[in-house]
């Protein structure tokens, strides 16, 4: 339940697409991957469907088109299927409620923002 302009109603996301930086995970992450996203005051269990590209993180050039997988230091742009519905903002709309963080295993594994989305119907 998300209180919001009637006129303007917040977005459910049926999937969105997200750049992130991985801060701090033990081996790799693919596609598959279903950690649990903090967005804003949600948790959120999210499915990593698919990586698009791997980016610098100094300068975010793009390194790599769909590569398989990403690890500790790496940028990426990904696709995210939440397992329930979830309020996300673009990144361009919202900057606040774009943001998110990725958590496993008791820690913060990435974080990223909302770049994109496809509202849930």
């Amino acid at each position: 339940d998300v209180i919001c302009d009637p006129n303007h109603p917040a977005p459910v996301a049926e999937e969105f697409t997200a750049q992130i930086i991985v801060l701090n995970h033990p081996t790799v992450i693919a596609p598959g991957y279903t950690p649990v996203f903090h967005i804003h005051t949600a948790q959120v269990a999210c499915k990593i469907t698919e990586i698009l590209k791997k980016m610098d993180p100094r300068t975010g050039q793009v390194v790599q088109e769909n590569p398989e997988y990403i690890k500790t230091g790496d940028a990426a742009i990904i696709k995210v299927k939440p397992t329930k519905p979830v309020v996300i903002e673009k990144q361009s709309d919202f900057p606040q409620l774009a943001r998110f963080a990725i958590r496993d295993m008791g820690q913060t594994v990435a974080a990223g923002i909302c770049i994109d989305l496809v509202p849930k119907k």
